[in-house]
């Protein structure tokens, strides 16, 4: 049997004998008839070739059988390692799903049930007395369901009956302190409550942008006082005879009567002995109990000092509330 080495050597061998072989040479005579020297070697060629394939195929039964490399073991364990890691995680994935499937089918869809009056099993229980109750609930004896149902259905449904508000000591008039953010228009809010207009705003537009009058005109006094009481008053209202008008434009009560400390009385032109033209504006210090009011005012001349004057005409005036 010829190993590939040798087969290789051998055809090597035969190209240098074909390659030293003279050109003069190469037809031979053996025994009379002409030997093709190219033809020969390509048989020789055609032989060695066939008996390789022949040894390749018994190398390839011979390496199944004989002993494995380090490479190949690495390879073999490596790929036995991946096998167990799949094999692992499927198993652990299958225990979780019937473990969850446990849990779901052992717990229970209904609640606990509370324990019966008695140890034996009785279907008797004790409910806890009622309110206004009765004396036959409230002693500690046993009852059945049946008459605990009866005893709730004779309580009384009926929504005929009034409200007490007061027992809960509900102040009706801290609602409207809610509904204002001036604390004392809230307040006032709350002693006007059925005075006040339907549609009032307590919040509506002030028109208060700083003090925007000629001082000791009695508009500055009146703006400048509002604001001491805390008060809102507007910057813009124009010459006193007009503060009525602008004061309701902006959303203010006005009305022809006086109510707090604080309101503004609004003089028509030449009302009173005021300026023919511009009329005048003063704030309401006090409502007396005859039901005359004093007030404070200012004017240019006074330079900043302010007088006083009491009025029992009250009604012939406008007054701006809040």
């Amino acid at each position: 049997m010829m190993f590939a080495a040798d087969q290789a050597k051998a055809v090597r061998g035969a190209h240098i004998t074909k390659q030293r072989v003279p050109k003069s040479q190469s037809p031979r005579t053996n025994g009379g008839s002409v030997i093709n020297v190219s033809e020969f070697f390509r048989q020789e060629s055609r032989s060695l070739q066939a008996s390789a394939a022949v040894d390749d195929a018994l190398a390839q039964k011979l390496n199944q059988v004989a002993p494995p490399s380090r490479r190949s073991r690495r390879m073999a364990a490596k790929a036995a390692a991946r096998k167990n890691h799949l094999m692992t995680g499927s198993a652990m994935t299958a225990l979780v799903g019937a473990v969850a499937g446990a849990v779901a089918v052992v717990t229970p869809k209904s609640p606990t049930r509370a324990p019966l009056a008695d140890a034996a099993g009785s279907s008797q229980i004790t409910p806890a007395s009622y309110a206004g109750g009765h004396s036959g609930l409230s002693n500690g004896s046993q009852v059945s369901r049946s008459e605990v149902r009866s005893h709730l259905r004779e309580q009384q449904t009926s929504n005929h009956g009034s409200w007490e508000l007061d027992e809960y000591g509900l102040d009706v008039d801290q609602m409207f302190k809610s509904l204002a953010d001036n604390p004392l228009v809230a307040q006032f809010m709350g002693q006007d409550q059925s005075l006040l207009p339907a549609s009032f705003n307590p919040n509506h537009a002030t028109g208060d942008s700083g003090n925007a009058y000629e001082f000791s005109q009695c508009t500055w006094w009146a703006y400048t006082r509002r604001h001491q009481l805390g008060l809102p008053v507007g910057s813009h209202m124009g010459n006193g005879a007009q503060w009525a008008s602008s004061a309701k434009a902006l959303g203010y009560w006005v009305d022809n009567t006086p109510r707090h400390v604080g309101d503004v009385m609004v003089f028509k032109p030449g009302q009173e002995g005021t300026d023919a033209q511009y009329g005048h504006v003063a704030i309401v210090e006090a409502i007396n109990a005859d039901g005359s009011v004093t007030t404070s005012e200012s004017g240019v001349s006074l330079a900043g000092k302010t007088y006083s004057h009491t009025f029992k005409n009250v009604n012939d005036f406008q007054y701006i509330h809040y």
